[in-house]
Parts: structure tokens; C-alpha cells; sequence
């Protein structure tokens, strides 16, 4: 069952699409690199590849320890969220930034429910290795 890494080879595909449209907003734009500001429309794209750069981070290990703990179809269904939540991030900061709320909460929820899984996991293993019980 390969559930965990194929949501994680999805959502370095995300980032990556994300980071082309980055590159496109930049060539409509005629923004010269390094700049990353004077362009409202290219701006609001960086930040989407930037925020999802960020929340990444501490989507992929969460998502793989959890997965490796826990059964890894109900992991798996949680990075589906994550997912989507990305996207709906991204078209929410694209037309209102102010919108983005909904998507951003549905990459945040899922993180740290990974994240706390993994914690609970981890410890739990760890206890147990030492035969100690509560």
C-alpha cells in the first residue's frame, strides 16, 4: 500500500504547479527577477507558492510518520484534505486574499492532526520499547 507516498509525490506536484504558475504570473507581469513586488497578480501567486512552501514543511514528515503509525488509508484521506485545501486556498488568495480562510484552515486542520497522531504514535511506541505502561 503505497497511499502515503503517493499523496506526498502529490503535493510536491502542487508546489511545483504552483511554482510554474509563479513563473507565468512573472513573465505576464514583466517583473524582472530577483523582484517579487510590482505586480498585484504576480505578488498574490508568490505568496501561494510561498505559503505552500511553508505549510510543506510540516505537512510531509507529520504526514509520513503518522502513515507509517497509523493506518495509512485514513492518513492518506487526511493528506486528500490537505490537498484540497490548497487548491481552494489558492483560488480564494488569486481572486480575494481576504477569502482565503476556508482553504487555509483545510491545509492547517489536517496538518495538525498528522502531526498530533505522529506525537501520540511515536511517544506510544517509544513507551512501550520500555515497558512502560499508564
Amino acid at each position: 500500500m503505497h497511499y502515503i507516498e503517493l499523496i506526498a509525490l502529490f503535493a510536491v506536484s502542487q508546489y511545483l504547479l504552483f511554482g510554474a504558475m509563479t513563473g507565468n504570473a512573472r513573465r505576464k507581469s514583466d517583473l524582472a527577477a530577483p523582484a517579487i513586488s510590482g505586480s498585484v497578480e504576480f505578488e498574490k501567486m508568490y505568496r501561494v507558492q510561498m505559503n505552500t512552501l511553508e505549510m510543506l514543511v510540516a505537512f510531509l514528515p507529520a504526514l509520513f510518520v503518522a502513515g507509517q503509525h497509523q493506518n495509512p488509508v485514513w492518513m492518506a484521506a487526511i493528506g486528500c484534505v490537505y490537498l484540497v485545501g490548497r487548491f481552494i486556498y489558492w483560488r480564494a488568495y488569486i481572486s480575494n486574499p481576504s477569502s482565503r480562510t476556508l482553504g487555509f484552515m483545510l491545509t492547517l486542520i489536517p496538518i495538525v492532526v498528522l502531526a498530533a497522531l505522529a506525537i501520540f504514535s511515536v511517544v506510544n511506541a517509544l513507551l512501550t520499547e520500555f515497558n512502560i505502561q499508564f
